[in-house]
């Protein structure tokens, strides 16, 4: 990819928009983001959780009350979530009631939640989950969401309810089936009879929400069974946490995560799908933001900020001040996107599948200008697609391949995949290319620009798109002539995007707000975006 050249001798259809925007206002002051929170709040809702244990150190007095209060309106929150359980900790009764009216009184909507961490007999090699064939604790779960049920309408699970138990009690349990189907049977044997038909016996109206985690790679291999599952709960939500991507302790997960994560899920999901939950560890304002951001482009109804304990202090106070100031930009950028549907490049994720080598490979592919369109299933109208090793779950996979190869769709596959298959399925195939997995993902993202530009311009040609910009750049396409770029980099970038449009492109909104500039002509933008930082284009 050759950098962009700025021609400083425009033609006459050509513009140059400079968006030098002044620090946030009058709109972010807390008592009007409170009111534009309400006001927005059938687009979207932003929420917060108090743990168990913030029930107990900050809930449990009328000043404490009134403190929460006060941080949740100048937060934009409009619902909350009051714990009962985590950690072997239950919160006292009196305690939950009081929080509860006052929260209700004070204009909140009020939810429970409950977190499955110390219900009884640990994992044998299983990190934080219970063992779940002990009775002892399937006992104290079902006794944890009938207390839960007496209190609230709608429960929130959080996304412990997992297991990796391999004890004695376990591998007599499992038999002759694998460890992945035997956790899934389970957990959706137990979240019947120990959550789902106690809960309703004692609150005939209650809702109950399970909350997938981010580690969507390994939801089989942990009992999370997202297709059963679904269907089972009320209602699912989304853990878009990912954090600061060069954190070894957090897993160096790619901002672009929590978008398809969410638009994944959302996808098996459909009208049971609520919202985002992220949080504020191993994050600095930036990569906290980037949370937010994602979680919003991805169509989530409702963003939590867990947790309110650990927002008020570190890094989380920090954050906090962050999205307070952003807050606005937000609003607006949800209701720019409002119901417009996403279009570009198909990629598959069969629920229940497994990996190789291409684990979380997506998340990468985003972050490389890639607009893609995530769907559990393989779409057979897809005028371009993304294909990885997780389609092999698929049994169809091999056969739509095939056809798609013949009709000269343009494919981008995994050399971990093309391995897997029939070398004969490929012979003569037109606009394929292969993506060589390494072992490290994250040195996808120093391919040359022309390896890039290469990928990009094969599988955005259908779709009337051209796009130049660097690596750790993410494009999203919607209908009606939007398109949003950010730039993950910490440094200003120079891209170039081209649309199949006779309309001069205009800046619709920048986040945060900032010096943009933009050289534009019918169907084409030159830009420079700063580091860090999102921009919305409309082609009228």
């Amino acid at each position: 990819m050759k950098t962009v050249k700025w021609n400083r001798i425009l033609a006459v259809a050509t513009i140059v928009f400079i968006s030098a925007l002044s620090a946030p206002g009058e709109d972010a002051k807390p008592g009007n983001l409170w009111e534009t929170a309400q006001k927005d709040s059938a687009l979207i809702r932003f929420s917060t959780l108090f743990t168990a244990q913030d029930m107990r150190d900050s809930l449990s007095s009328p000043e404490g009350i009134e403190k929460a209060i006060r941080w949740c309106k100048d937060t934009a929150v409009t619902r909350v979530y009051l714990e009962t359980f985590r950690d072997g900790y239950t919160a006292e009764r009196p305690t939950m009631l009081q929080a509860k009216q006052k929260m209700t009184d004070a204009g909140f909507l009020v939810s429970g939640c409950v977190t499955t961490t110390g219900l009884g007999r640990k994992s044998v090699n299983g990190w934080m989950f219970p063992c779940f064939t002990d009775q002892a604790t399937l006992d104290k779960l079902k006794s944890v969401f009938e207390y839960t049920a007496g209190l609230f309408d709608e429960i929130m699970i959080d996304d412990f309810y997992a297991t990796k138990c391999e004890c004695e009690d376990c591998v007599k349990a499992r038999g002759e089936r694998s460890w992945s189907e035997f956790r899934c049977e389970l957990l959706a044997d137990i979240s019947r009879r120990c959550i789902l038909d106690p809960a309703r016996k004692i609150n005939p109206n209650v809702k109950i929400i399970i909350k997938y985690p981010q580690w969507y790679e390994e939801f089989h291999e942990r009992g999370y069974d997202v297709v059963g599952e679904t269907e089972m709960f009320d209602k699912i939500w989304v853990g878009t946490e990912t954090r600061d991507p060069d954190s070894q302790q957090w897993g160096r997960k790619t901002q672009y995560e929590a978008y398809f994560i969410m638009r994944w899920l959302g996808a098996i999901g459909g009208g049971k799908s609520g919202g985002g939950w992220f949080d504020p560890y191993g994050t600095s304002p930036a990569t906290y933001l980037e949370q937010a951001r994602q979680t919003l482009l991805a169509g989530a109804k409702e963003a939590l900020l867990f947790c309110y304990g650990s927002l008020l202090r570190g890094n989380g106070a920090d954050n906090i001040l962050a999205l307070r100031k952003e807050l606005p930009q937000l609003f607006q950028l949800v209701e720019k996107i409002h119901g417009k549907a996403i279009y570009g490049p198909a990629t598959v994720k069969p629920p229940n599948s497994d990996a190789d080598g291409d684990r979380f490979v997506y998340d990468f592919v985003g972050m490389l200008g890639l607009p893609l369109v995530p769907s559990p299933t393989l779409p057979e109208d897809a005028k371009a697609a993304f294909l990885p090793f997780q389609i092999l779950k698929d049994s169809t996979a091999a056969d739509q391949l095939k056809k798609w190869i013949k009709e000269e769709k343009p494919l981008l596959v995994t050399s971990h995949l093309r391995e897997k298959l029939p070398a004969a399925l490929f012979e003569g195939a037109q606009n394929l290319q292969t993506l060589e997995t390494p072992d490290d993902l994250w040195k996808l993202m120093d391919l040359p620009p022309e390896r890039i530009q290469s990928i990009r311009n094969t599988l955005l040609k259908p779709y009337g798109v051209e796009f130049e910009a660097p690596s750790r750049t993410a494009l999203y396409l919607y209908e009606g002539g939007l398109v949003v770029i950010e730039n993950f980099n910490d440094a200003e970038i120079e891209a170039k995007l081209t649309l199949d449009s006779k309309a001069v492109p205009q800046i619709d909104l920048t986040i945060p707000e900032s010096k943009v500039v933009l050289e534009a002509k019918p169907g084409s933008a030159n830009i420079r975006l700063p580091g860090r930082s999102l921009m919305v284009l409309q082609f009228p």
